[in-house]
Order: C-alpha cells, then structure tokens, then sequence
C-alpha cells in the first residue's frame, strides 16, 4: 500500500476577515492564501491581501480582526485587484489538484463568490468550469469523526482539543490558516482513515458529514420554534 497521503502534499490555506458575517452584504477587509509543503512555519509561503471594503467597518468586526475603517481605507487595495488576484491563485491551485483548506469554508467561499460577482469579474466556480473542488474543511471533517464530542467548535476551541499551542494572534488571517493547517494535520495524525482517503473521496464524505450535521441543526432549530435555515449543502 502507498504511504503518501495528499497531507504530504502541496496545501493551499485559505481565510478571510470581513466587515460582518452576512455572505450577501458584508464585504471581505483581509484575505490569507497560506501555500505549505509539510508541518511547520518554515514549510508555509504567506499571501495576504489589506482591502478597502468601501463602507464602514463595524465596531464588533473591529474588535474581531483589530482593522479600522481608516487604516483599510488608508492602505487597502481596491477589491476588484484583489480579489482577482485570490480568485486567480485558488484557481491555479485548485487546477493542479492542490486542495483548498479552511475552518469553515463555506462562509469564506461564499462571500468570496458574491463579492467577485460584485465586482464583475468571474467566480471561482467559473473560472474552474465545475464545482470548487477539491475543499478540506477543518471543522465539518473534525464534526465528522468526532461526531459527539461536547463543547464549542471554534478554532480556539478545536485548537485546545488537540492540544495545539497557538503562536500569533487569532483572527488575524494568516494566523488563522496557520492554525487550520496545524489542525488539519493533527486530524489525519489521530485519524488514518482521513489521511488515508483521496481526495475526491474526502471531498464526497465531507459533503455527507456536513449534511447530517445540518440536518440536525435544523431539526434543533425547528424544535426551538427558531428557523431552519441551515444550508445543507457543501462547500458551497
């Protein structure tokens, strides 16, 4: 049997930091790309992009990720530069088979894909010609093997959980990647049957999990007379 598992491999971090947690009107203020050949600091190439959101930054989101409205309108790139130039490299990333990794992945792909068409220019999923693949999501496969665990699921959290020591402040984008990637690797470590799959069947089972997790929440949700408004679909 061969030992290489696509953990070995070429991996391609990826987060954004935003004016808010609304996919449809919020804007991105930060993106990371973290390209990384192996565990370690040392193995990661960092991209990161400052945007002008063109509107005020809210008070909380500030408090999130420590960027003002000033500072973004001061030093920010205009999002229609950068954000072609995030599209482009997940593109050629994602064309060569590296995957996508993230913490989360659908709200970062999702307000990417609706502020690319904002902006006019050309959507991940049209610059590719078929569905973003292949997506390794720390926290949908993380809820898939370890379905019954108590507790929050944050990055912190999940982070605390293998016992991963934190180097950089949280929510600041490329340390968040940083952290995604470490987590990533600790799931294969504990779990073989992760690192042993390919990809497309890691892909094809995080859809599943995602699903039934779903599912679940919006049974809880209907049980609490709240909407169930979870999307049951993956990555997108």
């Amino acid at each position: 049997m061969s030992t290489s598992s696509w953990i070995d491999a070429p991996l391609l971090g990826f987060d954004t930091e935003t004016t808010g947690t609304n996919v449809a009107s919020d804007r991105i203020v930060t993106v990371a790309l973290v390209h990384s050949v192996g565990p370690g600091r040392e193995n990661e190439t960092v991209a990161t992009w400052l945007i002008d959101p063109e509107m005020d930054i809210p008070e909380p989101a500030q408090r999130v990720h420590g960027i003002s409205t000033e500072h973004a309108r001061a030093h920010g790139m205009k999002g229609a530069e950068a954000l072609d130039e995030v599209a482009s490299m997940i593109a050629d990333a994602l064309a060569k088979d590296i995957p996508l990794v993230a913490f989360n992945i659908s709200f970062d792909l999702a307000i990417l894909e609706n502020e690319l068409t904002r902006l006019g220019l050309p959507t991940l999923t049209q610059r590719l010609g078929h569905d973003i693949a292949p997506v390794i999501d720390g926290l949908v496969i993380d809820r898939g093997v370890d379905r019954y665990r108590k507790g929050k699921r944050t990055l912190t959290d999940v982070l605390a959980h293998f016992g991963i020591e934190q180097d950089g402040r949280l929510h600041t984008a490329d340390v968040d990647v940083s952290a995604t990637l470490d987590v990533v690797r600790a799931i294969a470590a504990k779990y073989p049957k992760v690192a042993g799959s390919t990809l497309e069947e890691l892909h094809r089972e995080q859809t599943g999990w995602h699903r039934r997790w779903a599912e679940g929440m919006n049974e809880w949700l209907t049980k609490k007379g709240k909407t169930p408004d979870v999307s049951t679909t993956w990555p997108l």
